[in-house]
């Protein structure tokens, strides 16, 4: 039988949500709210102006990342924080990234509003650029926290206007001090939409993140040589085409092999010069691999260069970037799946194939997440959607969580 016991403000939560929804609110009812830009900025003022006005301490670090903390009894206790961002993609969705934030606020109005005094400081982070959709790389300041990408070459990255992310961020009047980034803390909490439809699949409530999992990804190049499409024969050919279908034929046959968690991806793709009465000179095209087990990214890799050096033609294939599975603090994931427990909510323990803040975070400090269902698994989309009832459970386990970790 499930608690009935009441933590959070449901309605609140939705109100604050739809608010949130509003800055760069799309005409199909999605999102446009590009790191940095007018609407992130309005997204932030308000979030900013909700926070102060809980008497939370709002403080800047050199990245945007903004920390609202509400003291404990022991300020000198490493604080627990939670959060997420608020930036999105183009026509994006309602839910990502945002849930977790506004679940955060909700959780610290809850324990105002039932006059708990933490003994620990519990903090709210909106990390700066998550989406990378404005300023690649994705997860831009969580990585330089993290110590993965360096300041000096973030701060020249550029948006399509040919604005640089220094630039957006001094004109944002949303940068702090160096030394108000996240260095220690007792944990740090994301809630998030799954993004996929695993949960929806089989019907779960609460997703129990243990890890966000490994990946590789390759560029693979084959060369052959254009001629006439109508005088040349067949087996005349040196036709770069049809050696890249055959090589990617090869890694359907040879990757469906392994684990059935393997996902990967073949989604980029060139051909040169794209005549149409022209023998393709030129293939280049990516292939990515995500599993939580090491074991199996390294087979992948090895399928790869096989694959390759048996190509028909001249090919070679260059490994772009890779990064290892990110496992979450088991104390942190065991609080997690407690609270999901006593709250009576259905649930599995189950790994991230998007990557977060959290994952960089990890590195830093304690770290899980939490996930809610995403209805079709769409997300990065207008139609992404969490029904408002799973948006609450979430918030409830968060704060749950939090009640577990405070004292």
């Amino acid at each position: 039988m499930k608690t009935e016991k009441k933590t959070i403000n449901s309605a609140r939560l939705t109100e604050t949500l739809n608010t949130f929804a509003s800055f760069g609110k799309t005409a199909n009812n999605g999102v446009t709210r590009l790191s940095l830009s007018k609407e992130d900025i309005d997204a932030r003022t308000y979030f900013n102006e909700q926070c102060e006005a809980l008497g939370l301490t709002v403080q800047l670090d050199d990245l945007g990342n903004m920390y609202a903390i509400l003291p404990g009894k022991n300020p000198k206790k490493p604080p627990i924080f939670m959060g997420s961002h608020l930036d999105t993609v183009k026509k994006g969705g309602r839910f990502d990234g945002v849930l977790g934030v506004a679940a955060a606020l909700e959780v610290v109005r809850s324990i105002i509003d039932q006059g708990i005094e933490p003994d620990t400081p519990v903090g709210i982070i909106n990390f700066t650029n998550e989406e990378g959709a404005r300023f690649e790389p994705s997860m831009m300041a969580s990585g330089i926290i993290a110590g993965k990408f360096d300041k000096e070459t973030m701060m020249k990255k550029t948006d399509p206007e040919g604005i640089t992310f220094a630039e957006a961020l001094q004109a944002s009047g949303f940068v702090g001090n160096k030394a108000n980034r996240l260095d220690s803390a007792r944990a740090f909490l994301e809630l998030h939409i799954e993004q996929g439809p695993i949960l929806e699949r089989e019907q779960l409530e609460i997703g129990v993140v243990e890890c966000v999992v490994g990946m590789c990804c390759y560029e693979i190049e084959i060369t052959g040589k254009s001629n006439h499409a109508g005088t040349t024969p067949q087996t005349m050919r040196s036709d770069a085409l049809t050696a890249a279908n055959l090589c990617m034929t090869a890694f359907h046959q040879e990757l469906a092999k392994l684990d059935s968690e393997l996902v990967y991806t073949m989604g980029r793709f060139t051909v040169s010069p794209n005549i149409h009465t022209v023998i393709p000179n030129k293939v280049v095209f990516s292939i990515e691999a995500r599993h939580k087990d090491e074991s199996v990214i390294q087979e992948v890799e090895r399928i790869i260069d096989t694959v390759v050096e048996e190509a028909t033609l001249s090919s070679k294939a260059t490994k772009l970037w890779g990064r290892d599975t990110v496992w979450f603090d088991s104390d942190v994931v065991n609080q997690v799946e407690q609270a999901t427990t006593d709250l009576g909510y259905s649930h599995k323990r189950m790994v991230s194939g998007a990557g977060h803040d959290a994952q960089f975070i990890a590195g830093v400090v304690p770290t899980a997440m939490i996930f809610v269902p995403s209805t079709g698994g769409i997300s990065h989309a207008e139609e992404e959607y969490t029904s408002w009832e799973e948006c609450v459970k979430g918030a409830t386990v968060l704060y749950e969580t939090i009640q577990r970790l405070i004292n």
